[in-house]
């Protein structure tokens, strides 16, 4: 269960680097402070801030301890559908509803399962023994490529690639409502939700939150339903539903953001299996070949049901 530790600064902490005060604090390595602190773990006065925040004194520091995760993966023989393998990469169209590797609540049955048996072990180590090969995720409920690393070396140069935007990723999503735009962006910090731990918010004071920024075109329009294709320049967690959601357009099927309950949904429910969410093209640099390569992987077929009647419904 997760755990809620609290400490205030005083006087002989101001300066000081708020991840250097959590581990004097609260008795935890600089690394756990720096991924808790990244996972939106800590408050400070009840805000979020960067890692790199230095305290004024007077601060009230809260920080949780989430429920531990398994301590190693293990191989499952669980189908996958591999876009592309060589020595150093696999690049996946995950299914909607797969976790993408291990985490309370879902020990077994994820995509780090399945590869590490696909794989006979050999993923990259960057990740620890519970996200072995992971570089990047895609929600539980988003279907959709994305590229595991199978050694540290294309770990690493993959991970490069994605912190300086040089990893191009397209979305196909369903939104609620008719966009005003026929394209546009959304630049907007994302932090973790003040109150609701388990999801995200567009963040409320400057300096709070990380970058985060989706462009987006509109492809149809469906009266009270608009189809777009999303480009991440960033790549943060649930990034394009938490902003289409900021525009007050989230996406169809999606209840954490308020994209359900419409009377489409009503008479369709059983089509959707969660966030009408696509990741259908990747492109990225070959970490050993230096290839770039473009990866497409085709709307699945209960998305394009979705569709289908999204078209006869407006005319």
């Amino acid at each position: 269960m997760a755990q809620t530790f609290e400490a205030t600064a005083t006087a002989q902490h101001v300066g000081m680097r708020l991840d250097r005060f959590l581990a004097d604090a609260f008795a935890i390595s600089r690394a756990s402070a720096e991924r808790l602190l990244a996972e939106g773990q800590v408050t400070v006065s009840g805000r979020t801030v960067a890692k790199n925040y230095r305290l004024c004194g007077g601060e009230h520091v809260m920080l949780t301890q989430p429920d531990p995760t398994p301590t190693e993966a293990l191989p499952e023989d669980i189908p996958l559908d591999i876009v592309f393998e060589d020595a150093d990469i696999v690049v996946v169209n995950k299914q909607a509803g797969m976790v993408v590797h291990p985490a309370a609540g879902n020990e077994s049955g994820t995509l780090v399962n399945a590869l590490l048996h696909h794989c006979g072990g050999t993923l990259s180590g960057v990740g620890g023994v519970v996200r072995p090969g992971i570089v990047h995720r895609i929600d539980k409920d988003t279907s959709g490529l994305l590229v595991v690393a199978k050694n540290d070396a294309a770990h690493n140069a993959l991970s490069d690639q994605l912190r300086v935007h040089d990893i191009y990723r397209i979305y196909y999503a369903i939104a609620l409502g008719n966009l005003r735009e026929d394209a546009g962006t959304v630049n907007a910090p994302i932090a973790r939700h003040p109150v609701d731990r388990k999801k995200m918010a567009i963040a409320r004071r400057a300096g709070e939150g990380r970058e985060a920024v989706t462009h987006f075109e509109v492809l149809e329009r469906f009266g009270q339903f608009t189809y777009l294709r999303c480009q991440l320049e960033t790549g943060r967690t649930h990034q394009i539903r938490v902003h289409l959601a900021s525009k007050g357009h989230p996406l169809l099927g999606d209840p954490v953001y308020g994209g359900d309950g419409t009377r489409f949904e009503a008479r369709h429910r059983a089509l959707l299996c969660g966030q009408c969410l696509h990741a259908g093209e990747l492109t990225l640099t070959h970490p050993t070949t230096h290839e770039r390569m473009t990866f497409h992987a085709p709307l699945p077929a209960d998305f394009n049901t979705v569709l289908d009647l999204l078209r006869k419904e407006a005319l």
